[in-house]
């Protein structure tokens, strides 16, 4: 079949997790299996993407993505920023580490320049919409263009741009949420059931769904309400080929942790992840403060993870994370397409 004008099996994206996760390896092995894996550029020097996409190309000649994000303004307000770094003195005391909060786009420029030449089947953008040149240039460079969407609006301004298609994120999705703007109520957001249709009544482009899929059912389902594909990502999380580390993996496996929840307490962005003890301690983290937030906790973050410490680091997990399997992410896609093929006949059965 064919996935938005790209060679693949099954409808079975695997999402970009910045931060770790997501590692050629990961990538590689998702397309090779029959679905398409994704890169994420985040957090990463130009030169780091170059690097990973020569990788994947050497480990797959299939067809695969690379995750951008969008940079947003500085914080209105530093005052904001500071009262809550304050909150978190304990904490970077505790771990000996500074709290240094500092606006950055996230070498956005290098990287757009390094994909215009790369040619990679596809490229997604998250937290915002890139502007109608960026995706001509892209287009010439030969890649898709996808833009994660949260909103029917966020979906026609993606439209006006030029996108491909959308990649339609529910609230039950782990990580970051893809909002193009954070200043909205803590836990606000559509449920994916309630997203495709606004999306599919609004804009007619192609519709990736994310947000706590897991299994094939789950893939045959949003297929069947109108979806292209299916995008998921706690799924892969346990894989030996994820990057997420084994602290990381573990809690995911923890009955211990029973359910996620949002947050802004690591980032100064909406995120979803398993209820640890430094979500509970810090609910007041003020909105619209990422990067900011995100800079100044990324030494503590990764002071508690090198002593082992999964109460202190952001465990990002889609609500369905209890079925995040610890096998080769070959044999996560082969089940889920196998899974999918079959819910998909018998839907077909029952007409």
């Amino acid at each position: 079949m064919e996935l938005l004008s790209l060679p693949v099996r099954w409808p079975i994206i695997c999402a970009p997790m910045a931060g770790g996760p997501s590692t050629p390896a990961l990538c590689a092995a998702v397309s090779n299996a029959g679905g398409l894996g994704f890169l994420a550029a985040g957090y990463k020097s130009a030169q780091s993407v170059v690097d990973e996409v020569t990788a994947v190309r050497t480990l797959t000649g299939a067809p695969f993505g690379v995750n951008v994000f969008v940079p947003g303004q500085p914080a209105v307000d530093d005052g904001a920023v500071n009262d809550y770094l304050a909150t978190l003195k304990d904490e970077a005391d505790r771990f000996g580490v500074p709290l240094a909060a500092r606006w950055d786009d996230d070498a956005w420029s290098d990287k757009l320049e390094a994909l215009g030449g790369l040619g990679v089947p596809m490229v997604s953008f998250t937290f915002g919409c890139p502007s109608a040149a960026v995706v001509k240039r892209l287009h010439r460079a030969g890649s898709v263009v996808v833009v994660s969407v949260t909103t029917p609006e966020e979906a026609v301004l993606a439209r006006s741009a030029g996108a491909d298609a959308l990649g339609a994120q529910g609230i039950e999705a782990g990580g970051h949420q893809a909002t193009f703007s954070d200043d909205v109520p803590l836990k606000s957001g559509l449920r994916l059931s309630q997203l495709l249709p606004a999306l599919k009544r609004q804009v007619d482009l192609p519709v990736i769904a994310a947000g706590g899929l897991m299994g094939g059912a789950d893939v045959a389902r949003v297929i069947a309400s109108g979806a292209a594909a299916a995008q998921l990502g706690t799924a892969f999380l346990r894989t030996p080929e994820s990057g997420a580390n084994d602290i990381y993996k573990s809690a995911l496996a923890d009955p211990a942790y029973d359910g996620t929840t949002i947050t802004r307490a690591f980032s100064g962005r909406r995120a979803r992840g398993l209820v640890n003890r430094f979500i509970q301690a810090h609910p007041d983290a003020p909105a619209s403060t990422y990067p900011e937030v995100n800079n100044a906790t990324r030494a503590l973050r990764a002071e508690a993870a090198r002593r082992g410490d999964p109460q202190s680091i952001n465990l990002w997990a889609g609500e369905g994370y209890t079925f995040a399997a610890d096998q080769p992410a070959a044999q996560i896609v082969a089940r889920i397409g196998a899974e999918y093929e079959a819910a998909a006949s018998a839907r077909s059965r029952r007409g």
